[in-house]
């Protein structure tokens, strides 16, 4: 064999190079290459057809079927689009498994075969998970397989417009000597199911793991590579889940969908805003209302805010869903522009409901909050607020306001803190009090 033709590799991460190597680059493990015959590896199932100009036939009807609730739809950007692949990814047990299955159980229902490939259960216990939520599918087929060989032969024979693979970093290719779950395992699967998908035109939900970090595995190479990529959050003392759009080429991104855990599995919340603010304790120090924006959806999350004196050395700031960075941005524009003394105070800001707010939207709700419960004053129980703060003090304009204004005058709220702009809607709204503000200063005159 000719040293030319020769490469090396790593097998825990897949690095390649021309030379062997003692210590890896990529992963930096010791005594981790291999020599590897250099060979194009051979597509599974392959098709080849002469390029065309993109004008020569006329654009059909884009065509989606539905999954098995509005919530999905609305997150996927109307449905599920044949020949897409998504990513989904959420901590262990969080309901990743209990989602697909009655996804695949839907559409196997009302559009045609579905395939469900699970590397990781057995086909007993997918059974149980079946009967326990309800299922029963004449046209769901499964198959507890890892050799993707064997499951694209599965999806030639029974064409199916769903496949589901659980998970992703359990199947291996067999033209790739590496283990399961390595980055070129993961590379190569995927690319070999995104092909087949777009060939095929069937639908595809790859299961992704996460690291401890809570991001999928396999850094961003699955997120490149696929249409869209679902987030799948919550908090495990809460039945109520979130799944989230972190990439969608066919939809809008950032939208969520709400699910309700039950016991007969996932149940769609229609009217979030409720749920969220259901155990609301109003005249409260520290709570404020906030109309937030997810996607194209207007959500009112309550604030809460504990300001007291360090007890101990340096005053200690936390949060939990809302942007560390912009909490303390919005402290020292208190501290400089209201001089409020925050210095010397310990700080705690929370999103009820593990909902995360990272809009500028919501800094005025923060400010107000840190205020409220510095001055240990309420603010009114039917008050929301929303604005951007800059650095100077000053409150700027939001987008879409008159969604957010929509849906706290469903809710039963009367009196809104907006951004100055935002009184030109006050023709549209009369019952709604619109409290116009430029500043920091008359938000806080204004709320508290």
């Amino acid at each position: 064999m000719s040293r030319g033709k020769v490469r090396f590799f790593c097998t825990d991460c897949g690095y390649e190079t021309g030379k062997w190597l003692g210590r890896c680059p990529g992963c930096g493990g010791w005594n981790t290459f291999r020599e590897s015959p250099q060979k194009p590896k051979k597509a599974l199932l392959s098709s080849t057809s002469p390029p065309e100009l993109l004008n020569s036939s006329p654009l059909t009807e884009e065509t989606r079927f539905d999954g098995h609730s509005g919530e999905l739809n609305r997150v996927l950007g109307g449905g599920i689009v044949p020949g897409s692949v998504v990513l989904v990814g959420g901590d262990p047990g969080i309901g990743k498994s209990t989602l697909l299955i009655q996804l695949a159980a839907y559409v196997g229902e009302h559009h045609g075969i579905v395939l469900y490939v699970s590397g990781e259960e057995s086909k007993r216990q997918v059974q149980m998970r079946a009967r326990r939520l309800g299922v029963a599918c004449t046209r769901l087929y499964f198959t507890a397989e890892t050799n993707l060989s064997y499951i694209c032969g599965a999806i030639e024979e029974l064409e199916p417009v769903l496949v589901i693979i659980d998970s992703i970093q359990t199947m291996a290719h067999p033209e790739v000597p590496l283990m399961p779950g390595s980055i070129g395992q993961l590379r190569e699967c995927t690319a070999e199911l995104v092909r087949l998908a777009k060939l095929r035109n069937f639908a595809c939900f790859l299961v992704g793991h996460v690291t401890k970090e809570g991001t999928l595995a396999g850094p961003r190479v699955l997120e490149h590579m696929v249409d869209a990529v679902l987030s799948f959050e919550g908090e495990r003392h809460q039945n109520f889940r979130l799944l989230r759009a972190v990439k969608n080429r066919f939809g809008a991104t950032n939208e969520i969908a709400v699910f309700a855990m039950g016991d007969t599995g996932l149940e769609e919340v229609s009217n979030p805003s409720a749920l969220f603010l259901a155990e609301r304790a109003g005249g409260t120090p520290g709570s404020v209302v906030v109309a937030a924006l997810e996607g194209t959806r207007p959500l009112l999350v309550e604030i809460q805010s504990l300001v007291c004196p360090a007890a101990f050395g340096s005053p200690r700031r936390a949060t939990a869903g809302v942007d560390y960075n912009r909490v303390i941005f919005i402290a020292a524009v208190l501290e400089k522009r209201v001089g409020f003394h925050l210095a010397s105070q310990d700080i705690y800001v929370n999103v009820v409901g593990g909902l995360k707010v990272l809009e500028p939207a919501a800094d005025l709700g923060i400010a107000l909050a840190l205020a409220s419960s510095f001055r240990n004053l309420p603010v009114d129980a039917q008050t929301v607020v929303l604005g951007e703060i800059g650095l100077t003090g000053e409150v700027r304009a939001v987008g879409r306001v008159e969604q957010r204004l929509k849906e706290a005058r469903r809710l039963g709220f009367r009196r809104l803190i907006v951004p100055e702009r935002g009184l030109g809607l006050r023709e549209r709204y009369e019952d709604l009090e619109l409290l116009g503000v430029k500043t920091v200063q008359e938000a806080l005159e204004l709320g508290i």
